[in-house]
C-alpha cells in the first residue's frame, strides 16, 4: 500500500469566532497546516464562515475536553471562554494551547471555500498528558454526528457500536458524558426518519 506523503494531515480542533456584536461560536474542525498556514475550509452556509468574513480572524483551540466537540453537535455551546492576546476573539479557558489566526487569502468556492490564515499568536496553557482511545471514540462519533443527513443510519450505527468498545473500556466521566449526548442525538435521528418513513 502506497501512502500519499503530500497530503496535510487533518488536525481535530474548536475554532472559536466572534461576529461584529462580540457574540462568541464555537465550531468543531478539521484543520490543516499547510505551508506554514492554516487551512479551514467550512461548508455553506456557517455561522464561522460568516464570522471569518467579517472579522478575518479565529481562533483554533487543542483540547483534551471531548464534551465541546460533542457539545456543538448536540446544542451545548455555553463553554468559558477568555479574550484573545491579539486578534478579536476568545478561546476556551479548557484548552491545552491555543492560536490566534490571521486571514491571508481565501480562495472562494460556492460549496466550501478556503480560508488560509496565519498564526500570529500561540499560548499553552497546560501539558498534553496522552492519548486516550475513548477520547478518539467521541472524536470520530462526533463526525459521524455532523454527517446525520448524508450518511445512512445504518452505517453510522456500526460505526457507532465498534467505537463504543474504546468507550467501555478507556472512558472517564466526561468521555461517557459527551458519548451519551452524541448517542442521544443519533437516536432523535433515527426517530424523525422513522417517523416520515411511516407518514
Amino acid at each position: 500500500m502506497h501512502l500519499n506523503k503530500q497530503k496535510p494531515k487533518i488536525f481535530e480542533t474548536i475554532v472559536t469566532t466572534v461576529d461584529l456584536d462580540g457574540h462568541a461560536h464555537l465550531a468543531p474542525f478539521g484543520v490543516r497546516e499547510q505551508d506554514d498556514l492554516i487551512l479551514i475550509s467550512p461548508f455553506r452556509p456557517s455561522a464561522s464562515l460568516d464570522n471569518f468574513l467579517l472579522t478575518k480572524t479565529a481562533v483554533i483551540n487543542l483540547t483534551d475536553d471531548v464534551r465541546v466537540f460533542a457539545g456543538a453537535l448536540t446544542g451545548r455551546r455555553d463553554w468559558s471562554l477568555s479574550k484573545a492576546i491579539k486578534v478579536n476573539g476568545v478561546f476556551l479557558d479548557s484548552a491545552l494551547c491555543h492560536r490566534e489566526l490571521s486571514l491571508v487569502d481565501l480562495k472562494d468556492n460556492e460549496i466550501r471555500p478556503e480560508f488560509l490564515f496565519k498564526v500570529v499568536h500561540e499560548e499553552i496553557h497546560s501539558a498534553f498528558k496522552g492519548f486516550n482511545r475513548a477520547q478518539a471514540a467521541v472524536i470520530e462519533l462526533s463526525v459521524l454526528v455532523s454527517r446525520l443527513n448524508i450518511l445512512p443510519i445504518e452505517k453510522i450505527e456500526t460505526e457507532m457500536d465498534y467505537l463504543k468498545i474504546a468507550i467501555e473500556k478507556t472512558a472517564g466521566e466526561r468521555e461517557y458524558e459527551a458519548w451519551t449526548w452524541l448517542v442521544e442525538k443519533i437516536q432523535n435521528h433515527k426517530a424523525e426518519i422513522s417517523g416520515e418513513n411511516q407518514a
